[in-house]
């Protein structure tokens, strides 16, 4: 409990601990659940190392959901750097290069959208232009020409404080992001359970 919600800033009445998003578990006398992000990781990272660091961490998550674009368990990749002087302009220059390198378009139009996380501030949504439509607006897009595919943000003092890290020195952001979704876009999948159901025809695409 302490890893996925209350080191992030999350309060004990946030909704995202709620039975309807979240598998706890039973232990000896312990709140333990199966994290619904990977951001545990980075908590324990803060928590065992001194900064400056950058980190990717991947892993496994799950979330009581389950239909076309979600399923029970899925992937997430989070990225956190930590320094004296990183800034929400190294963030955008970080998440434009690499969805202009992972989808091959060096042309990729991205926005960040504000938004609202507790374990970052400012928080921002990130979308790209709909690689369906070249941003015209599509069925696949809602006809809007962007696609949304990650969450992103400044690290909240909040956060690092909880992790032992001094908050008026080191400064940083970070950022989640799902690889199923992001494989599904790059190559027009339509159904994410697609990717766990083991049938050889389907990902034989991938070898």
């Amino acid at each position: 409990d302490f890893h996925n919600f209350t080191a992030l800033n999350q309060p004990q009445d946030h909704p995202a601990r709620s039975m309807h998003d979240t598998f706890y578990l039973k232990g000896a006398g312990q709140n333990l659940l199966l994290r619904t992000h990977t951001s545990p990781i980075q908590v324990r990272y803060m928590q065992h190392h001194e900064p400056p660091f950058k980190i990717i961490a991947p892993g496994r998550v799950y979330r009581v959901d389950s239909d076309a674009t979600h399923t029970p368990m899925f992937h997430q990749v989070e990225g956190l750097w930590i320094d004296e002087a990183v800034s929400f302009a190294d963030l955008k220059g970080v998440l434009t290069d690499f969805l202009r390198k992972f989808f091959e378009d060096e042309k990729l139009r991205t926005r960040f959208r504000p938004s609202f996380f507790p374990f970052t501030e400012p928080s921002a949504e990130v979308d790209m232009s709909c690689v369906f439509c070249g941003g015209a607006g599509c069925r696949i897009c809602g006809q809007t020409g962007w696609l949304e595919v990650a969450g992103s943000g400044q690290v909240h003092p909040n956060v690092l404080k909880a992790c032992g890290v001094d908050h008026e020195k080191y400064m940083g952001f970070a950022f989640g992001m799902g690889p199923d979704r992001l494989t599904m876009l790059r190559y027009g999948i339509d159904d994410l359970r697609l990717f766990y159901e083991g049938d050889l025809r389907f990902l034989a695409q991938f070898t």
